[in-house]
């Protein structure tokens, strides 16, 4: 089956020269935009346009993603969609053992057929086992395989932090394509995704694998965790944090400020004097344990100065710097 080339520029609507701050501004601006929890009107809209946000920079936001992809563009039309040198990075997508030639496409993860082909784990694990009444003679016995275990299979479904802290179900359909014939076949399956699921863990489905041979017991689906970026967090374990931009007077005097949580927006008190850098923990507010309990979320202090200063600004500033004895570089 025929993949469509998806161009992930035009999905983020910066030019293919962008640099990497570029790209990561207008990720964020469209990622608040679109955000399930933030967008107003048609929710199921704004779902699939954070999906695709979600994919485009996961490619562009990495910078050896986004060179394979610049070469795979260039030579997209040239050399029926693999240039010459991609062959190495392409995942394959069809399974090992038992019907190995299968083509497999996944919808409902979060990710185009295209993202799963080039840049994702959609394939198949390979490995099988299983083997009854294999013989090496020359009767007519020879090479019988009654019963062969059929190979596992592989995807990657787009979770979003929210998801990983409440847990969701959600409707994945696999369909199981013969590129020699064209015949295809559809399956859907309800994945649970449990609270506290970590990025790259795999979530495993008995037996949606591929078939088996004879008796053999069907291989499974095996789906990894990638998280959906958030316009507001990041992750790591399951500490969330998240960057507080500060004025200088707000970090000199002290100040009462707004800041998001998981679980909804929280009055953050800051100290006079907070240095930038500072981590400010919120006990509580991070992603579940698996064994129980949450983490923690971190605020991380970031103190920003206006660009251009009135007049009148331009004045007060430099009466404070003739009345401040700081000096930031006084050892």
């Amino acid at each position: 089956m025929p993949v469509e080339f998806k161009d992930y520029y035009q999905t983020l609507g910066v030019p293919k020269d962008a640099s990497p701050e570029q790209i990561k501004r207008a990720f964020r601006k469209l990622a608040v935009q679109y955000h399930p929890d933030k967008a107003t009107g048609n929710k199921k809209r704004a779902e699939e346009k954070f999906k695709e946000i979600n994919e485009a920079y996961e490619v562009l936001g990495d910078p050896e993603k986004r060179r394979k992809y610049d070469q795979l563009g260039a030579g997209w039309q040239q050399h029926g969609g693999i240039p010459p040198g991609w062959e190495e990075f392409r995942v394959p997508r069809g399974a090992g053992g038992p019907g190995g030639g299968f083509e497999f496409h996944f919808d409902g993860t979060g990710f185009s057929d295209f993202f799963e082909q080039f840049f994702g784990g959609g394939h198949g694990r390979g490995g099988f086992s299983g083997f009854d009444g294999f013989d090496f003679g020359f009767g007519p016995q020879a090479a019988r395989v009654e019963t062969q275990r059929g190979a596992d299979i592989e995807g990657d479904i787009l979770v979003t932090l929210e998801e990983a802290l409440h847990g969701s179900t959600r409707d994945v359909t696999v369909q199981r394509a013969d590129p020699r014939t064209g015949r295809a076949e559809t399956q859907t399956c309800r994945v649970r995704i449990p609270p506290g699921v970590r990025e790259g863990q795999l979530i495993r489905l008995a037996g949606r694998g591929q078939e088996g041979l004879g008796d053999g017991a069907a291989g499974d689906l095996y789906l990894r965790v990638k998280f959906a970026n958030h316009p507001d967090f990041r992750v790591r374990n399951a500490d969330v944090y998240y960057d507080l931009p500060l004025a200088p007077w707000e970090a000199v005097l002290g100040a009462h400020v707004t800041v998001p949580t998981l679980d909804g927006a929280v009055s953050l008190r800051i100290a006079p004097g907070t240095p930038a850098g500072r981590q400010l923990r919120l006990a509580g507010k991070g992603l579940p344990h698996q064994d129980g309990g949450r983490g923690d979320m971190y605020v991380v202090v970031s103190v920003q100065v206006p660009e251009r200063a009135t007049a009148r600004e331009q004045k007060l500033w430099e009466e404070l710097a003739r009345e401040s004895g700081f000096n930031p570089r006084r050892t």
